[in-house]
Order: C-alpha cells, then sequence, then structure tokens
C-alpha cells in the first residue's frame, strides 16, 4: 500500500476495506454474504465495525505513523537549512536588487552586492543597516538579500 501507515483511508473511517467494483461483478464471498443480509442487520454490523476498539487503535496507530514521518521529514529537511541570522554589530553585504541589474559604467564588471554595512537593528528577518561612516537608512532589508 502506498501509505504509512499500511491501511487505506477507507479503512481508517469505516473499519472495513472497500468493496472494489471487480469484487461485485465476481460476486465474492463477502458480497454473497451482504447481500443475504437484511437493512437493520447490515446497518447494526456496520456500526460495529466503526466502534469496534481495534478500529480505534488502528486509528491512533496510524496517527503515530503520521507523526513519526513528520518528524523524519522535518529532520531531513533541517539538515540542509541554512540559518541565516544576524546580530547587531554583524557586518553583512547587501544583494543589489533587483538581480540582474547592472550598472551601465562598469558593464558585465558592475558589483553584485552593496557595501559592507553594520546591522543596527535587528526584528525577525528583517535588519536595518548603517554604513560604516554611521549614516543610517531608513528602511529595513529582508535577511534572505543579506550575507555576512
Amino acid at each position: 500500500m502506498p501509505w504509512s501507515y499500511k491501511c487505506t483511508p477507507y479503512q481508517l473511517v469505516y473499519g472495513q476495506e472497500v468493496v472494489m467494483l471487480r469484487e461485485i461483478n465476481i460476486g465474492s464471498m463477502r458480497v454473497k454474504f451482504q447481500n443475504n443480509l437484511t437493512a437493520d442487520k447490515y446497518a447494526s454490523l456496520m456500526n460495529i465495525n466503526t466502534e469496534d476498539l481495534n478500529l480505534t487503535e488502528l486509528q491512533l496507530w496510524a496517527l503515530e505513523k503520521i507523526w513519526e514521518n513528520k518528524a523524519k521529514v522535518a529532520r531531513t529537511y533541517n539538515k540542509k537549512v541554512k540559518l541565516n541570522g544576524f546580530q547587531v554589530g554583524d557586518s553583512v553585504w547587501e544583494l543589489v536588487l533587483p538581480v540582474g541589474t547592472k550598472d551601465p559604467t562598469y558593464g558585465k564588471w558592475s558589483p553584485n552586492w552593496y557595501g559592507p554595512y553594520r546591522i543596527v537593528v535587528a526584528t525577525g528577518k528583517s535588519y536595518r543597516m548603517e554604513t560604516l561612516e554611521g549614516e543610517k537608512f531608513n528602511r529595513n532589508v529582508n535577511g534572505i538579500y543579506l550575507k555576512k
């Protein structure tokens, strides 16, 4: 089965496997048994399946597997994540935006980064900077456009 919790979503909800069309056409034992039941008996059997203790255990087990898989994916993702946190006082370079903007006087030799600047205020992922001479900027810059 493609699901990591080894049962179908239908089984988790209803407590039994889904009746496939080919089973109806062939006339499997399960379909023959269901055809001989009255509507009340069939409804009571369906309710027993959904209220069964095994169904609750199966649902809890599936929930545990989902949490395990989420944790595994998070661990794998976090291995590749590079935190780019800057502190007040760090020297940084700012990316020339929009990317690909070139100064016509320098042509292809125009710089890709401005700076260096010093971080004055750090609020979450945005930073306010000043030049090394002390001239402060009045706008914040997202941390993804900065490098140490």
